[in-house]
């Protein structure tokens, strides 16, 4: 199975003496889970891992009673060190304070109990790290899956890649548009929308935060300023609106406004932003008719 480049990473940092704990954030549907269990099958250290899924949101003692089964197991077995991985742990409420005392009591006990946290909201991880868990933690990003990853993984070409992106659980699924369409549009794009951001922050317009985003995706590539922008979409809302929704997605590696360069840092921020998606399969959903006929049209070719 391939393997991608945070796979040497992970085992490195979790193989040095327990120091801080890792967590591994991203979008979704990119492998975290897959990598992780890479690791452990290929490490020597013992290890537990749960996932949160299925845990109710307001049970803020399954961290410390997870965490506390895993001590057990360790003293049972009189093991020197011992690895701890939780996985969608942003579903759980209060999460990082729960992580934040539990990881002390380690610390001050000196017990070498080694953590691992996985989540697909870089948006909600960042919240949780940056308010509870500061100076305890190294963040190692995962991103989507580029060209140069899906031909050695996967076999496909250039054009493919420009063309359906970089998402390697839709691979078996280009050989039918249709489906490909409906999988990525209903399991990747809504659980993004639904889970990565409504769930995470307060929307007080969800019906304009999503129309925002499939505009945007598809104008990937074109310039369209935000108050154009406001006449196209039928909900109700203003500028800043816009703009703090765009920078929600931007942190959940969906989409974002690229600003002209300028010198001028007034004039950067003041310029039309040109809208890219993070992945081109966001961009083929919204815009694209099919592979054959965009790829012999030159002008929906160069978008």
């Amino acid at each position: 199975m391939y393997k991608r480049a945070h796979y040497n990473t992970m085992i490195k940092r979790i193989e040095e003496s327990r120091s801080f704990i890792q967590v591994l954030a991203g979008p979704r549907q990119v492998g975290k889970s897959t990598l992780m269990n890479q690791v452990l099958e290929n490490l020597s250290i013992p290890h537990t891992l749960v996932v949160a899924d299925g845990v109710p949101n307001a049970d803020s003692d399954w961290i410390s009673e997870t965490w506390e089964t895993a001590r057990s197991g360790m003293d049972f077995r009189n093991e020197s060190e011992h690895l701890l991985v939780i996985d969608e742990i942003q579903k759980l409420a209060n999460w990082s304070e729960a992580v934040k005392k539990e990881w002390d009591r380690d610390s001050r006990e000196r017990r070498n109990l080694k953590v691992v946290l996985l989540g697909s909201s870089r948006l909600l991880l960042m919240k949780g790290l940056s308010e509870s868990l500061a100076g305890r933690f190294e963040l190692i990003r995962m991103g989507h899956w580029d060209y140069a990853e899906m031909r050695d993984a996967f076999g496909w070409s250039l054009d493919q890649y420009i063309y359906f992106g970089g998402y390697p659980g839709t691979v078996n699924l280009v050989g039918d548009e249709i489906r490909w369409r409906q999988y990525v549009r209903d399991s990747l794009v809504d659980s993004a929308i639904t889970k990565d951001v409504l769930m995470t922050t307060t929307i007080y317009k969800p019906a304009l935060l999503r129309q925002l985003f499939e505009l945007g995706c598809g104008y990937s590539g074109e310039l369209l300023s935000l108050n154009k922008m406001l006449g196209q979409l039928q909900d109700a809302g203003n500028v800043t609106t816009l703009a703090g929704y765009l920078r929600l997605l931007e942190e959940c590696n969906l989409l974002t406004g690229l600003q002209k360069f300028a010198q001028d840092t007034a004039r950067k921020y003041a310029s039309i932003p040109k809208y890219q998606v993070y992945n081109n399969a966001l961009h083929t959903v919204y815009a694209g008719t099919s592979f054959e006929n965009d790829r012999t049209t030159p002008r929906r070719w160069g978008r």
